[in-house]
């Protein structure tokens, strides 16, 4: 049999791939195009992916999107929700996971279901048995929008309100995350890493239930490692007030006065602050004063008090020590800001 030259062999078996080439789609625009919003709650990750239909002269609501039916919430492929903690949506709970979006518009009111199926094409095969969760919501009259938007609003530390706009409607969908206990158990998960291995790591733990009221027993045993691996001013002050939280006063009362002979100037410092954002001026002068008998050298206990006194009102005592604290300080950025306060006093 005779062989086919190169040249020939290989334009046939370049006509024969042809056709299978010809079946690859091109990538081009798409009408609707591909869009995804994120918003952390916490330490919760919220996040939307859709595609993002035009008006282009059509009235959506009750004819393009028919009332009473089941929507994609977008275009093409599954509108999806996902979230890394469980939430509540309208007050109901839903788990951590990835869901199709979808919503059954009517003019007072819309359903917002999430289902459990997020990787259909659309609502076509959008099965009710699938549902995970469904709430109900009003919709709002709100600014012409040309595309389909969803955005995240007035986000917190424990919600946020997701908010779908088309055309002259706005749909919100509140969002709320029991932000405490997830960090508390992201804690637990990174307590068996890195951070167990220091006192501040252990601190940082029992501090955070302190400050948000949660767990505080497993929080004193978090306390209780810190001390262990290095007994300070700031591992006792937790403690202290771990017990307080639990009503043993007098034992925390021991524990904040055998702190102050471990403070550094540093400590001092900070719970001298934290006491004037309690507005408890007084007792943060008293701080402040204290870290100036023990640092006398240092520049910015004298800048610290002369904010104190300058915050309770005396700005007598305020230019006083700011004027002491600005005949010690060397840093050029330091006096600049030292010297506009002594003015605004004097003004």
């Amino acid at each position: 049999m005779k062989r086919l030259p190169n040249a020939l062999l290989s334009l046939v078996l370049l006509a024969a791939a042809l056709p299978a080439a010809g079946q690859a789609p091109l990538n081009l625009p798409q009408p609707s195009p591909e869009a995804s919003v994120n918003q952390t709650v916490g330490l919760t990750e919220i996040s939307i992916h859709y595609h993002r239909p035009a008006v282009n002269k059509r009235k959506v609501w009750g004819e393009l999107v028919p009332y009473g039916e089941v929507w994609r919430a977008g275009a093409n492929e599954n509108t999806t929700f996902t979230v890394s903690s469980p939430v509540k949506v309208e007050g109901k709970a839903l788990a951590a996971g990835t869901y199709g979006l979808h919503v059954i518009p009517t003019e007072k009111e819309w359903t917002i279901v999430f289902s459990k199926m997020s990787n259909a094409w659309g609502s076509f095969t959008y099965d009710p048995k699938e549902d995970a969760l469904r709430v109900a919501v009003t919709p709002m009259k709100a600014p012409f929008e040309e595309r389909l938007s969803y955005t995240f609003a007035d986000p917190s530390n424990r919600g946020t309100t997701l908010l779908l706009r088309w055309e002259e409607m706005a749909v919100p969908v509140r969002l709320e995350v029991d932000t405490p206990n997830v960090v508390v158990e992201s804690i637990r998960t990174q307590l068996r890493g890195l951070p167990r291995f220091s006192w501040q790591g252990w601190n940082q733990a029992a501090s955070y239930c302190l400050r948000n009221d949660v767990n505080f027993d497993e929080a004193l045993q978090w306390a209780d490692r810190s001390i262990q691996l290095n007994e300070n001013f700031q591992n006792l002050r937790t403690k202290a007030g771990l017990l307080e939280k639990k009503g043993d006063t007098k034992t925390a009362e021991a524990l904040r006065a055998k702190s102050l002979p471990l403070a550094t100037e540093v400590d001092m410092n900070l719970y001298g602050y934290q006491l004037l954002g309690d507005r408890k001026f007084d007792e943060a002068i008293a701080v402040f004063r204290k870290n100036v008998k023990d640092h006398p050298k240092s520049w910015n206990t004298y800048d610290s008090l002369a904010e104190a006194y300058l915050t309770k009102g005396d700005k007598k005592l305020a230019a006083e020590y700011y004027n002491q604290a600005l005949a010690m300080t060397q840093d050029e950025t330091q006096k600049k800001r030292i010297s506009t306060i002594l003015a605004g006093i004097k003004g």
